[in-house]
This record gives C-alpha cells, sequence and structure tokens, in this order.
C-alpha cells in the first residue's frame, strides 16, 4: 500500500508539473488581455476549499466561516495587525479598578446594513444584550457561548452605553470579545428568518449579503455606508463586491489562481509547495514577476503532546520525554517538509506573536545526549523504550521525520494514522499515550495556551489533553489570569511556560506562519497573526 501511494503520488507530480508548464505559456501570451480585463473591476475573487455552511456569526467557529462572516459583521471591539485590541462599534471603554466592570461607549451613527425590513437603523447597546443573549440559548446550540464562562451579567444603560460584569477578573476578556461569536446582530431580522438567518444575514459590516448558491459561489457587495474610513478620510471599503467560490481541490484552486481568476491563496499544500517555493521559503524565479508573497507569524503551535495518565514507563519517565525532545533536528524539518515554512519552536509552548513567548526556553537538537538520556532509561527499567505515535494522514510526513531521526538516538516509534475526527475523540478521553496536536488560538492571549496545562480543564470536559497536574503551575494560572498589570502577567506567562517545557510534558515542532500569494495588481492585502481576513484596505491596481 505504501509503494502504490508513492507512486501514485509521482505520478501526480508530474502532471502538475506538465500542467504548470503549459498554463506558464498561456500566462505569458495571454497577460496583457488577463490584465486588461481583471484589473479594470474592483471584484476580489477567492475560493473556499472547505465549505461555509453559515453566515451566523453565532456559529463562526471554523476558519471558512471567520473570514466570510468578518466581511458582514462589527463587534465592539476589534484586533489590529500588532493584536492590539482597538474600537470598532464601541469607541471608547472603561474598566474598574478591581477588574470586573466593563464599560463600553458605542458609537452612536453606526447603521445596519438596509434591508426591506431594517431601513436606517442605528445599532444600540440592547442590540448587543440581544446578539450576546443568542450565544446563550441553549436551543440555538451555539458553540460559541463558551466566550462568556466568566461573564456575571450584561445590560444596556441606556442607546449608547453597555456594562458588562465578570464573575472574576480575567485579562483576556477583551480579546474574547474581538471573536468573531461576539457579533452584533439585529433582532428584527433574525427573528424574521429564524434558522434561514445562516443564509439571509444583515449586519454592519464593510460588505453586505448579495447572494450565495451554497458550494458553488457566494457574492458580497460594497455597504456604502460603512462607518470606517481610512487615514486620510476616505470610505472604506475600496473594493465593489468579494466572490468565493468552493473548489474543493487545493491544487485545482493554485491552478485558477495561476490563471489569474483568483485573486489571492492561502496557505501553502503539498501539491504544490515544490513548484511555487524553494527550501528557503522564497519564490522561485519564474513567478517573482507574477505574484506577491506575504508571510508572517501565525497564532499556532504545532506539537507532539504526552498523556501522563498513561501506565507506560516511557510515558511517565521524564528522561525519555527530554531525550524526545533533543532527539530531532526541528531546523532541517522546516527546510525540507515545508520548503523554510514555518518557525522551528525552539522555544516553548506559547508562539512567536504573543506576550510570554520566550526563545531561551526550548530544547536545542542535542543527538549525543539524547543517545544518553536513552541509555539511562534503559538502566532504570531495563528495557529498551518504545513508543506509538499517533497522528492523521496530513502530518505523516512530519511523524515519519521524527521517527527515524529518534530510531536513530536508540528510541523505537511505530505510527498510526487515524481520520482527524476519531484522533480529537481520542485524544479527549485519555485513549492515546503519545500523539501529534496543534493549538490555534481562540483569542490573542497566552492565556488560551496555558489553559491546556491547568488541572481543572481535564480533558473532556476542558482542553488539558496531557493531564498535566502541577500546584506550582495552577498557582501562578491563577494569579496570572486576575492580574490586570500586563508586565507582571508577561512574566508569569513565562514562567508558566518554562514550567512546562521543563518537565517535557508536549514536544513543540514549529510555529506556523500565515502565507498568502497575491497577484501583482492587488494593494492592502494585510496579514496578522490570527490569520483573519481583511479585506476593508484591499484594492486593484489600474496599472499592471
Amino acid at each position: 500500500m505504501k509503494k502504490n501511494s508513492t507512486k501514485s503520488k509521482i505520478y501526480s507530480i508530474y502532471h502538475f508539473a506538465v500542467l504548470i508548464s503549459i498554463l506558464s505559456v498561456y500566462t505569458c501570451t495571454n497577460n496583457n488581455n488577463n490584465n486588461n480585463n481583471n484589473n479594470s473591476d474592483q471584484v476580489f475573487r477567492y475560493n473556499e476549499h472547505k465549505n461555509i455552511n453559515s453566515l451566523d456569526p453565532a456559529f463562526a467557529k471554523d476558519v471558512a466561516n471567520i473570514w466570510a462572516v468578518n466581511q458582514l459583521f462589527n463587534g465592539l471591539v476589534e484586533m489590529d495587525e500588532e493584536l492590539r485590541v482597538i474600537p470598532s462599534i464601541a469607541k471608547s471603554w472603561m474598566i474598574s479598578n478591581d477588574g470586573l466592570t466593563y464599560s463600553f461607549i458605542l458609537n452612536n451613527n453606526i447603521k445596519f446594513h438596509k434591508h426591506s425590513m431594517l431601513t436606517n437603523r442605528n445599532v444600540t447597546a440592547e442590540d448587543f444584550v440581544y446578539s450576546f443573549d443568542r450565544l446563550l440559548d441553549p436551543i440555538l446550540a451555539s458553540p460559541g457561548g463558551w466566550v462568556f464562562n466568566k461573564v456575571d451579567n450584561y445590560v444596556a444603560i441606556n442607546d449608547t452605553i453597555l456594562e458588562i460584569k465578570l464573575k472574576e477578573p480575567f485579562n483576556a476578556f477583551l480579546g474574547i470579545l474581538t471573536m468573531k461569536y461576539c457579533s452584533v446582530v439585529p433582532k428584527e431580522i433574525v427573528e424574521h428568518y429564524g434558522d434561514e438567518f445562516r443564509s439571509n444575514p444583515v449586519g454592519t459590516g464593510p460588505f453586505k449579503f448579495k447572494r450565495w448558491e451554497e458550494n458553488i459561489k457566494l457574492v458580497f457587495r460594497k455597504n456604502n455606508e460603512y462607518f470606517q474610513k481610512d487615514s486620510i478620510g476616505n470610505s472604506l471599503p475600496y473594493l465593489e463586491s468579494v466572490a468565493i467560490t468552493f473548489l474543493q481541490d487545493k491544487q485545482s484552486e493554485f491552478l485558477q489562481f495561476i490563471q489569474e481568476n483568483l485573486d489571492f491563496v492561502s496557505g501553502l499544500d503539498d501539491s504544490y509547495k515544490d513548484e511555487i517555493l524553494n527550501t528557503r521559503g522564497e519564490l522561485k524565479n519564474k513567478y517573482i514577476n507574477q505574484i506577491n508573497l506575504i508571510r508572517g507569524p501565525y497564532l499556532n503551535t504545532e506539537y507532539l503532546a504526552f498523556y501522563l495518565d498513561s501506565n507506560k514507563n516511557e510515558i511517565k519517565s521524564e528522561i525519555l520525554r527530554k531525550a524526545v525532545n533533543h532527539g530531532f533536528d526541528k531546523n532541517k524539518m522546516i527546510k525540507y517538509l515545508r520548503n523554510g515554512i514555518g518557525i522551528p519552536a525552539n522555544g516553548g509552548f506559547i508562539p512567536i506573536g504573543l506576550p510570554g513567548y520566550s526563545d531561551k526556553i526550548g530544547y536545542i537538537y542535542n543527538p549525543d545526549y539524547a543517545k544518553k538520556l536513552i541509555s539511562q532509561y534503559k538502566r532504570d527499567f531495563k528495557e529498551v523504550p518504545s513508543l506509538k505515535l499517533t497522528t492523521t494522514s496530513n502530518y505523516l510526513v512530519f511523524c515519519e521525520f521524527i521517527q527515524k531521526e529518534l530510531e536513530k538516538i536508540g528510541l523505537q516509534i511505530s505510527i498510526d494514522v487515524i481520520p482527524g475526527a476519531s484522533l480529537k475523540e481520542a485524544k479527549a478521553n485519555g485513549k492515546l499515550d503519545f500523539f501529534r496536536a496543534s493549538w490555534v488560538a481562540d483569542y490573542p492571549d497566552a492565556e488560551n495556551y496555558l489553559s491546556l496545562f491547568y488541572s481543572k480543564n481535564f480533558a473532556p470536559k476542558g482542553p488539558n489533553y496531557t493531564h498535566f497536574a502541577d500546584k506550582a503551575f495552577d498557582a501562578l494560572y491563577e494569579s496570572a489570569v486576575g492580574e490586570t498589570n500586563q508586565n507582571k502577567t508577561e512574566i508569569l506567562y513565562k514562567k508558566m511556560d518554562s514550567l512546562i517545557i521543563s518537565k517535557s510534558i508536549i514536544v513543540p515542532l514549529f510555529y506556523d506562519e500565515v502565507i498568502r500569494f497575491t497577484r501583482k495588481n492587488l494593494d492592502g492585502m494585510q496579514i496578522n497573526a490570527t490569520n483573519l481576513l481583511d479585506l476593508r484596505y484591499v484594492k486593484k491596481l489600474s496599472n499592471f
């Protein structure tokens, strides 16, 4: 089976290369015509290979949904490119000295999109009360209800003042409010459409809903009454419309991009990474004049995890867990398996881009020392160590690389490949001793990462899949979440991350990067560490 799979992959790469060559000729001969046709308008075209299942912000859980919802809706606050919380519908806010009461002052002239049932309707504080109530409604069953776990109550003081009271201080709360779950929706429209609000959205965002042929095409049009402007007072957005297609095959998506039928592609897929990038993560020469490459830190840590309640000696042994951390070259892994995209995780679990990250606490590649640790394990336990690493097919190549490297230091590794849903269920219920995982930030605060190691968050009820329990860590965590001084919070975060790494609870692999390929005529495409698609400042230039 493995040989046949490899052979098929070789054939696939060969045919893809041939097709690319043909397309290159096509692109050169038709470049002028394509530019004239595509650059004269302000339609932004992208493909979503994962189907969008709802345009209701209450169900903005997956990236595909979040990107679409972000064009249509706003919340009280938002994140800028530096992960700072800035005003959106709320123009300002105040936090009480005890950290329990948040008072938001709303902009009083922000309107919902025009609709036959809703004309010239301003957003009020009561709209947020209604929107938050929806998230907590068990009948709606929104996956975003958890964002108010630490909220005691919220109330509209008047049309422009919203007050939120917490049960206890929680310094990450403002970051949570930037999530698309917390967007404002109009009661009249929601109650009119009921469940069909998912396909009849009305918000306040830079674009408004136009048409949706599910799994085929989705179209948004410019909101001419959008409340935000650029730095010199010009109305946003610049684009006239957004057109989204739904090709599920990433290779087909990339070919459409090369043919200039799409304006950008997000992420790097195995089907085309070697075609477009060298091992340094740079565009190959044949594409430098055709497209732009944009990259930056992404709040996603890829890692291996040990289940500490396992009965296996190998899992219980801190010595062996340290050997795994020292036993393979992360720089080499990124260079050859990801064409230089991604940052080797030489720090802790907190990724680059968040306060609390430190590059001084991680493990360095040291195979000789790893061999000594393995030898010590053999003396202590009178056995040859072995581990079974569980992963999904998407990450098999990484696990095979690690397997080969660890075998060189005397550690036998077997690999079990299972579907993603099965892995998720198994790790939540303590059925896996050693597994690959990733953590993408729900909200941009290091607390979101460190909560995975808090003893009161044991899976399946919480995200602590390792079942790590440490009194010192818990004390630091409880101090940090209630600390209002950001400098002190950052120090506590670093101490917690250092503690996790020192005990080798996990094996950090790499911190991911946001990577986007855009057409040369596209201007204003911004990136951020949450990988949110923001089209407000994007425009097409006519001089290309």
